[in-house]
């Protein structure tokens, strides 16, 4: 990353300006499940409508009366714009198309029908983040960076359809897939890396009691919390408009370097700084009040992560190795013993739902049935 600052300072006409448009964005949100439905609900009446009697939901599983004992699975590099469509109507965040970084985006089908299960994007690690410091026991600084990037990826979208994630866990099927031998070499091959260390974080905090990562030792384990001391992202059109003026503000130039890592994240933070910078008095307070606010949306995240099967993980991204070791599990770690270890845990949920009667047999998209989804599920 180059040398990069900005030392922007907004009149005091501008950063009213600024303030107002920020708060006018956040105040009508009580909770983030609000936040969320209407961002999704935004974005959805802005995909193009499909032709007719073609629906993107064709493609996806919808035999519920498969048992998962009979079910198999392939893993595919998938088509960026084919990926993000797919997936606009599945899941109940808003999805950022252009992300900076490394990216392997992949979409997981059930073999007998060839439908699609579930999608995954893999991504550049954020630059610092409390519980993976936790985790190394220590703050990973300029000189560990190079070296844990080389090694490391992030889980940024593991996303079933739906019901199929509630129906068979598949959630936690695409989780473990992500700690597997084969995506291990499709990264490795992409970007010169050495992989062993997968980490991610769960979608929601507080909100629920559980996340689709839980249960999944000893793959996957949880690491705490995040500090998630930010505000929820603004959407698309507020975010372009007020970046634009920035921009404008600053004399033509970026506010952030434009190939950073969660740029739109780190934008925003820094309309924030820069706000708060150029106001004064009883202005700043109240806007100091409304970014608290906004933050509250916000839920501190479960971290999770895996060591890919190599008991030395640690040390290599520490630098005191650069020899991978595997341990005694380590063939346990390929997407068909994956598999069958989740094939258990499915057939005991897919049994139990069957039983109780609550099995779900429509598809659960955006673009069809929006007022029938439950935001946090």
């Amino acid at each position: 990353m180059p040398d990069f600052k900005c030392d922007l300072v907004l009149s005091e006409t501008d950063a009213k300006f600024a303030s107002g448009r920020i708060t006018e964005y956040y105040q009508n949100f009580g909770n983030m499940a609000d936040y969320l439905r209407k961002i999704k609900l935004e974005r959805v009446s802005e995909m193009p409508t499909p032709l007719f009697g073609f629906n993107l939901s064709d493609d996806f599983f919808s035999d519920f009366t498969m048992h998962p004992k009979d079910m198999n699975f392939r893993v595919g590099i998938a088509d960026h714009e084919v990926f993000h469509n797919y997936l606009e109507i599945i899941t109940s965040h808003a999805i950022e198309a252009s992300n900076p970084g490394r990216k392997l985006i992949l979409m997981v089908y059930e073999t007998n029908t060839n439908k699609i299960v579930g999608f995954i994007r893999l991504g550049s690690p954020m630059m610092n983040i409390a519980p993976r410091n936790r985790y190394f026991g220590e703050v990973l600084g300029a000189e560990q960076m190079p070296v844990f990037n080389k090694h490391a990826i992030m889980g940024m979208i593991i996303v079933p359809t739906q019901p199929f994630g509630f129906n068979y866990l598949g959630g936690k099927l695409l989780a473990l897939m992500c700690c597997s031998h084969e995506i291990k070499k499709l990264v490795d091959e992409k970007y010169d890396m050495n992989l062993c260390h997968f980490e991610t974080t769960s979608l929601y905090g507080s909100t629920k009691s559980m996340s689709q990562y839980d249960g999944l030792k000893p793959f996957i384990k949880g690491q705490g919390l995040t500090n998630s001391n930010f505000a929820p992202l603004m959407n698309d059109n507020y975010f372009k408009d007020l970046e634009k003026f920035f921009i404008e503000k600053n004399n033509g130039e970026p506010i952030v370097w434009e190939q950073a890592s969660s740029r739109k994240m780190k934008a925003q933070s820094k309309m924030i700084s820069i706000i708060r910078k150029s106001l004064n008095g009883n202005d700043k307070k109240e806007f100091d009040k409304v970014v608290d606010d906004a933050r509250r949306l916000n839920e501190k995240k479960r971290f999770y992560v895996s060591d890919l099967g190599f008991e030395n993980t640690k040390d290599v991204i520490l630098g005191k190795t650069e020899t991978l070791i595997p341990k005694s599990n380590y063939d346990r770690y390929s997407i068909e013993n994956l598999t069958e270890w989740w094939r258990n845990k499915a057939s005991n949920r897919y049994e139990t739902l069957l039983s109780d009667g609550r099995l779900r047999n429509k598809l659960e998209v955006w673009n069809e049935n929006p007022g029938e989804i439950d935001i946090i599920r």
